[in-house]
């Protein structure tokens, strides 16, 4: 399992005195790149394919509160991915500074081309280098069915 630390810096914290929303986005964030970047996603690899990742759900699930002081620890296992590489899904659990499982994110993602602005399919290389992370009990192939199990789609004002 990939493991990130973090520091609760007063920055991460909202007004009810515990870490903000927005700071667990930051820190899924943060751990997902320092993966890509251990494991061949420079910004040179993804500047020669044109590529870049997009996400396009991130559902959390709040278990305890979090304060400064202690460190925590975020995870990153393979949830999901596609069979060439298009679509993946990542889960990532927060933990205390006791190992306590503290919060749970299931994300889904995608590559887009930075020219066409459309998803596509990720160089093997990058798959290979993708796929080799610790896959959840529950890992699935993902088909572009299931980027849209939840039922959302687009409903303008006009």
């Amino acid at each position: 399992m990939y493991l990130k630390d973090f520091e609760v810096r007063w920055n991460d914290i909202d007004a009810n005195r515990h870490l903000a929303n927005s700071a667990y986005i930051n820190y899924m964030s943060h751990t997902r790149l320092s993966f890509m970047l251990e494991n061949g996603f420079g910004q040179a690899k993804m500047v020669s394919h044109d590529i870049g990742p997009v996400v396009f759900y991130e559902h959390m699930f709040y278990f305890k509160e979090v304060f400064p002081g202690k460190p925590i620890r975020v995870s990153l296992q393979l949830k999901g991915i596609s069979e060439d590489g298009t679509y993946f899904s990542f889960q990532h659990n927060f933990y205390d500074h006791k190992g306590k499982n503290i919060a749970r994110c299931e994300m889904m993602g995608g590559w887009i081309d930075l020219s066409s602005r459309k998803l596509r399919a990720l160089p093997k290389e990058l798959f290979n280098n993708l796929n080799k992370l610790e896959k959840t009990d529950d890992f699935y192939t993902i088909t572009k069915e299931h980027t849209r199990r939840h039922g959302q789609v687009p409903q303008d004002l006009v």
